[in-house]
């Protein structure tokens, strides 16, 4: 449960700062396509974090993604 939490606070926390910094040096006139740009590198970047802390933490084998075969 609170490991949920901690990777739900992360996520969270890497997605507005994404999207803050993504605001902020974006040129003025934003359009709608412009704010959609925002949230799906924003999003991506999230993800890929958890996805970092949970490969990293869980998976302490050198092969995350690949299983050998018994013969």
């Amino acid at each position: 449960m609170k490991r949920g939490l901690m990777l739900t606070g992360l996520g969270l926390c890497v997605f507005v700062v994404v999207s803050a910094v993504m605001l902020k040096f974006m040129p003025a006139p934003l359009k709608e396509s412009d704010y959609m740009v925002i949230g799906s590198v924003a999003t991506l970047m999230a993800l890929g974090a958890v996805f970092l802390v949970l490969v990293s933490t869980t998976m302490k084998s050198t092969d995350v993604f690949f299983k050998k075969r018994r013969k």
